[in-house]
Protein backbone atom coordinates (compact mmCIF):
# COMPACT_ATOMS: atom_id res chain seq x y z
CA UNK A 1 0.00 0.00 0.00
CA UNK A 2 2.72 2.46 0.95
CA UNK A 3 5.55 0.98 -1.11
CA UNK A 4 5.41 3.83 -3.61
CA UNK A 5 6.21 6.35 -0.90
CA UNK A 6 9.64 7.94 -1.34
CA UNK A 7 12.25 6.73 1.12
CA UNK A 8 13.04 9.40 3.69
CA UNK A 9 16.48 10.18 5.05
CA UNK A 10 16.03 11.86 8.42
CA UNK A 11 18.07 12.03 11.59
CA UNK A 12 15.03 10.81 13.52
CA UNK A 13 12.08 8.71 12.34
CA UNK A 14 8.70 10.38 11.97
CA UNK A 15 5.01 9.48 11.64
CA UNK A 16 4.62 9.90 7.87
CA UNK A 17 3.86 6.22 7.29
CA UNK A 18 1.47 6.02 10.23
CA UNK A 19 -0.33 9.22 9.27
CA UNK A 20 -0.91 7.93 5.73
CA UNK A 21 -2.61 4.86 7.17
CA UNK A 22 -4.58 6.79 9.77
CA UNK A 23 -5.90 9.02 6.97
CA UNK A 24 -7.26 5.85 5.32
CA UNK A 25 -9.19 4.98 8.46
CA UNK A 26 -6.72 2.36 9.68
CA UNK A 27 -6.54 3.36 13.32
CA UNK A 28 -4.67 0.41 14.85
CA UNK A 29 -1.27 0.54 13.17
CA UNK A 30 1.55 -1.57 14.61
CA UNK A 31 5.26 -0.96 14.15
CA UNK A 32 7.21 -4.24 14.19
CA UNK A 33 10.93 -4.95 14.46
CA UNK A 34 13.24 -7.71 15.66
CA UNK A 35 16.66 -7.88 17.26
CA UNK A 36 19.29 -10.57 17.54
CA UNK A 37 19.40 -11.92 14.00
CA UNK A 38 23.18 -11.68 13.77
CA UNK A 39 23.96 -13.07 17.21
CA UNK A 40 25.80 -16.33 17.83
CA UNK A 41 23.72 -17.14 20.90
CA UNK A 42 20.28 -16.56 22.35
CA UNK A 43 16.84 -16.13 20.81
CA UNK A 44 15.69 -13.66 18.21
CA UNK A 45 13.17 -11.28 19.80
CA UNK A 46 10.55 -9.08 18.13
CA UNK A 47 8.28 -6.33 19.40
CA UNK A 48 5.06 -4.88 18.03
CA UNK A 49 3.97 -1.42 19.18
CA UNK A 50 0.53 0.11 18.52
CA UNK A 51 0.50 3.87 19.02
CA UNK A 52 -2.41 6.24 19.70
CA UNK A 53 -3.66 8.30 16.77
CA UNK A 54 -1.51 11.37 16.14
CA UNK A 55 0.60 10.74 19.22
CA UNK A 56 3.44 13.21 19.83
CA UNK A 57 6.77 11.49 19.05
CA UNK A 58 9.04 10.96 22.03
CA UNK A 59 12.24 12.94 21.61
CA UNK A 60 15.39 10.85 21.02
CA UNK A 61 13.54 7.80 19.69
CA UNK A 62 15.60 6.42 16.80
CA UNK A 63 17.22 3.19 15.67
CA UNK A 64 17.91 1.29 18.90
CA UNK A 65 21.48 0.46 17.83
CA UNK A 66 22.36 4.18 18.03
CA UNK A 67 21.37 4.52 21.70
CA UNK A 68 23.38 3.80 24.82
CA UNK A 69 21.80 1.20 27.15
CA UNK A 70 20.63 3.63 29.84
CA UNK A 71 18.85 5.92 27.37
CA UNK A 72 17.41 2.94 25.52
CA UNK A 73 15.89 1.58 28.76
CA UNK A 74 14.49 5.01 29.62
CA UNK A 75 12.92 5.39 26.19
CA UNK A 76 11.49 1.86 26.29
CA UNK A 77 9.60 2.71 29.47
CA UNK A 78 8.26 5.90 27.87
CA UNK A 79 7.21 4.02 24.73
CA UNK A 80 5.35 1.38 26.74
CA UNK A 81 3.54 4.13 28.65
CA UNK A 82 2.57 5.92 25.42
CA UNK A 83 1.50 2.85 23.44
CA UNK A 84 -1.99 1.43 23.22
CA UNK A 85 -0.47 -2.07 23.13
CA UNK A 86 2.97 -3.68 23.15
CA UNK A 87 3.60 -7.31 22.22
CA UNK A 88 6.77 -9.40 22.45
CA UNK A 89 7.50 -12.52 20.42
CA UNK A 90 10.56 -14.73 20.19
CA UNK A 91 12.04 -17.72 18.42
CA UNK A 92 14.51 -19.83 20.35
CA UNK A 93 17.80 -21.40 19.38
CA UNK A 94 16.33 -24.78 18.42
CA UNK A 95 13.82 -23.10 16.13
CA UNK A 96 16.50 -20.90 14.56
CA UNK A 97 18.58 -24.00 13.83
CA UNK A 98 15.60 -25.87 12.41
CA UNK A 99 14.04 -23.28 10.08
CA UNK A 100 16.89 -20.69 9.51
CA UNK A 101 17.31 -17.28 11.09
CA UNK A 102 15.27 -15.31 8.54
CA UNK A 103 12.14 -17.40 8.94
CA UNK A 104 12.65 -17.52 12.71
CA UNK A 105 12.78 -13.71 12.76
CA UNK A 106 9.51 -13.51 10.86
CA UNK A 107 7.90 -16.05 13.20
CA UNK A 108 8.95 -13.90 16.16
CA UNK A 109 7.35 -10.88 14.47
CA UNK A 110 4.10 -12.78 13.88
CA UNK A 111 4.02 -13.82 17.55
CA UNK A 112 4.60 -10.24 18.69
CA UNK A 113 1.74 -9.05 16.47
CA UNK A 114 -0.65 -11.64 17.86
CA UNK A 115 0.02 -10.33 21.35
CA UNK A 116 -1.23 -6.80 20.57
CA UNK A 117 -4.62 -8.00 19.38
CA UNK A 118 -6.24 -7.11 16.04
CA UNK A 119 -4.44 -4.46 13.97
CA UNK A 120 -5.54 -2.73 10.78
CA UNK A 121 -2.05 -2.63 9.30
CA UNK A 122 1.52 -3.45 10.36
CA UNK A 123 4.64 -1.50 9.42
CA UNK A 124 7.47 -4.03 9.42
CA UNK A 125 11.20 -3.39 9.34
CA UNK A 126 13.10 -5.10 6.54
CA UNK A 127 12.53 -6.78 3.21
CA UNK A 128 9.34 -8.55 2.08
CA UNK A 129 8.20 -11.34 4.39
CA UNK A 130 7.57 -14.78 2.90
CA UNK A 131 6.31 -17.96 4.50
CA UNK A 132 4.71 -16.26 7.53
CA UNK A 133 1.32 -14.55 7.72
CA UNK A 134 1.65 -11.05 9.16
CA UNK A 135 -1.74 -9.93 7.91
CA UNK A 136 -2.02 -6.63 6.04
CA UNK A 137 1.41 -5.05 6.26
CA UNK A 138 4.06 -2.92 4.59
CA UNK A 139 7.77 -3.70 4.81
CA UNK A 140 10.20 -0.78 5.04
CA UNK A 141 13.94 -1.24 4.54
CA UNK A 142 15.75 0.67 7.31
CA UNK A 143 12.35 1.14 8.92
CA UNK A 144 13.87 1.67 12.36
CA UNK A 145 15.60 4.79 11.02
CA UNK A 146 12.58 6.06 9.07
CA UNK A 147 9.35 5.09 10.80
CA UNK A 148 8.53 6.13 14.36
CA UNK A 149 6.48 3.08 15.39
CA UNK A 150 9.13 0.70 14.00
CA UNK A 151 11.84 2.61 15.88
CA UNK A 152 9.75 2.26 19.04
CA UNK A 153 9.48 -1.50 18.44
CA UNK A 154 13.24 -1.77 17.86
CA UNK A 155 13.95 -0.10 21.20
CA UNK A 156 11.50 -2.25 23.16
CA UNK A 157 12.74 -5.46 21.54
CA UNK A 158 16.38 -4.56 22.17
CA UNK A 159 15.78 -3.82 25.85
CA UNK A 160 13.84 -7.05 26.38
CA UNK A 161 16.45 -9.18 24.64
CA UNK A 162 19.45 -7.49 26.29
CA UNK A 163 17.93 -8.07 29.73
CA UNK A 164 17.36 -11.71 28.89
CA UNK A 165 20.98 -12.10 27.77
CA UNK A 166 22.17 -10.41 30.97
CA UNK A 167 20.31 -13.06 32.97
CA UNK A 168 21.84 -15.82 30.85
CA UNK A 169 25.29 -14.30 31.40
CA UNK A 170 25.00 -14.98 35.13
CA UNK A 171 24.40 -18.67 34.37
CA UNK A 172 27.11 -18.85 31.70
CA UNK A 173 29.91 -16.44 32.72
CA UNK A 174 32.89 -15.73 30.52
CA UNK A 175 31.18 -15.11 27.19
CA UNK A 176 30.45 -11.45 27.94
CA UNK A 177 26.76 -11.70 27.07
CA UNK A 178 25.99 -8.95 29.58
CA UNK A 179 27.93 -6.62 27.25
CA UNK A 180 27.78 -8.17 23.77
CA UNK A 181 24.23 -9.63 23.97
CA UNK A 182 25.46 -12.72 22.11
CA UNK A 183 27.06 -11.00 19.13
CA UNK A 184 30.38 -12.33 17.85
CA UNK A 185 32.73 -9.93 19.57
CA UNK A 186 36.42 -10.85 20.06
CA UNK A 187 35.71 -11.71 23.71
CA UNK A 188 32.81 -13.96 22.75
CA UNK A 189 34.81 -15.73 20.04
CA UNK A 190 37.75 -16.23 22.39
CA UNK A 191 35.44 -17.67 25.04
CA UNK A 192 33.96 -20.07 22.52
CA UNK A 193 37.44 -21.40 21.82
CA UNK A 194 38.33 -21.84 25.50
CA UNK A 195 35.00 -22.57 27.20
CA UNK A 196 33.20 -24.34 24.37
CA UNK A 197 29.60 -24.00 23.29
CA UNK A 198 26.48 -23.85 25.45
CA UNK A 199 22.89 -24.88 24.78
CA UNK A 200 22.25 -21.22 23.96
CA UNK A 201 24.67 -21.14 21.03
CA UNK A 202 23.36 -21.37 17.46
CA UNK A 203 25.13 -24.39 16.02
CA UNK A 204 24.23 -23.51 12.43
CA UNK A 205 26.10 -20.18 12.60
CA UNK A 206 29.55 -20.33 11.05
CA UNK A 207 31.85 -19.61 14.06
CA UNK A 208 29.96 -22.10 16.23
CA UNK A 209 29.69 -24.68 13.44
CA UNK A 210 33.43 -24.50 12.75
CA UNK A 211 34.19 -25.10 16.42
CA UNK A 212 31.97 -28.19 16.41
CA UNK A 213 33.57 -29.50 13.21
CA UNK A 214 37.09 -29.03 14.57
CA UNK A 215 36.43 -30.84 17.82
Amino acid sequence: MLNGMAKKTLAHPDLVYEEALWALGKERVAGVDEVGRGCLSGPVVAAAVVLPLRCPPIAQVCDSKLLDPALRAHLSAQICAQALAVGIGAAGVAEIERVNILLASHLAMARALRRVGPVDHALVDGSPVRGVDLGEHTTIVDGDALCYSIACASIVAKVVRDRFMERLARRHPGYGWERNAGYGTPQHLAALATLGITVWHRRTFAPVRRLIENC
